[in-house]
């Protein structure tokens, strides 16, 4: 039988790319394999027994064999072997899975953050420096990496199979998730949440890269400017520093060295100070009120978009003194920019 070149060709590639599980690209991937074979092998041995009580007792009751029935007595032992070892197995992966739960949602201190926004129908990703993308998201290996996701409309879900994890993006929230891959390559981004028409477009890639690689990548794609200091811009635009000054007088309470730390409010209680904290108290500013200021921050809801309370956090975040702010409120000369500017993007950068 003859087969042309061109189906031969796509038979080697099929053949040679079939692979019945995603490579194994990130630290925590081998783990989440063992827990799930083990879970298939309890699975198996689970049908196995009952398929073999269940022909085992059917030949040996067979009508001919037994033609009137028999009262069987039951078994205290038995029964409390049936209940005892499912019920060891159960716990066992109970606690298998908990450890790993909180291994994949618990991301280490030194971890790089990068930000990705959903929207139908792709994936925004913004790196600290100013790298801007879509549907690609490039990356180092050997160093762990947490995204902080938010979607920009409906719910969508991130997902990267060669790493072994899938995280769900909602509108108004910010949800984390992290990994640390193991090998270069060029990995498959899913959307898993069905988000609309265009839901099966909503694909990408995820570029694994040395980290001598990486840092020339980042050096060629950077936009000029961090999101800091577009954050930076849009604070002193929006008027912020008129109030966030860190001045005796102030109107509003300093925002230096305040991420990652408790701050007291009006009602008595306290709140930690992070991303999800500084963006309610922009879009929201009356629901968490700081004790001792009146609560006259107008909301920002509508006025803002997600890319910069984004760049406003990033600002804030890295905030360790008021001297910026103070000299930005005392000059004229700092550019400023509208509160939905973006830093500018490099050529290529994004998909059009």
């Amino acid at each position: 039988m003859h087969i042309s070149p061109v189906l031969w060709q796509f038979l080697q590639k099929w053949l040679t790319d079939f692979a019945l599980f995603p490579k194994e690209a990130s630290t925590i991937a081998p783990y989440m394999d063992t827990l799930y074979f083990f879970l298939v092998a309890v699975s198996l041995f689970g049908v196995a027994v009952v398929l073999f009580l269940l022909v085992f007792f059917s030949v040996r009751y067979r009508r001919d064999r037994h033609p009137e029935a028999v009262q069987i007595e039951g078994s205290t032992l038995l029964e409390a072997t049936w209940t005892i070892i499912p019920l060891a197995i159960f716990l066992v992966v109970f606690v298998w899975g908990a450890l790993l739960y909180f291994r994949i949602y618990d991301p280490p201190t030194n971890a790089m953050n990068i930000y990705v926004v959903g929207k139908q129908w792709m994936w925004k990703v913004e790196h600290p420096g100013g790298q801007h993308e879509i549907d690609e998201l490039h990356i180092p290996i050997g160093r762990p990496i947490q995204l902080t996701m938010i979607s920009q409309d409906v719910f969508h879900s991130f997902s990267i199979p060669a790493f072994r994890v899938k995280r769900e993006v909602i509108p108004g929230r910010y949800t984390t998730v992290w990994f640390e891959a193991t090998e270069p390559g060029t990995y498959h981004l899913f959307c898993t949440q069905y988000c609309g028409t265009d839901h099966s477009a909503m694909i990408g890639e995820v570029v694994a890269m040395k980290p001598e690689d990486y840092e020339r990548w980042t050096q060629g794609s950077t936009s000029g400017m961090s999101l800091a200091q577009n954050g930076e811009r849009i604070f002193a635009s929006m008027g912020c520093n008129a109030c966030h000054n860190g001045e005796g007088a102030s109107r509003g309470p300093s925002l230096a060295d305040v991420y990652g730390k408790r701050v007291a409010l009006s009602d008595g209680s306290t709140v930690m100070v992070d991303d999800a904290y500084l963006r309610e108290s922009i879009l929201n500013p009356s629901a968490h009120i700081t004790a001792g200021y009146a609560p006259i921050m107008p909301t920002y809801q509508g006025q803002i978009s997600e890319d910069g309370l984004i760049d406003l956090v990033e600002y804030i975040h890295g905030l360790q003194s008021n001297y910026r702010v103070q000299q930005t409120l005392n000059t004229t000369k700092l550019p400023t920019a509208g509160a939905n500017t973006a830093a500018p993007k490099a050529p290529g950068m994004v998909k059009p």
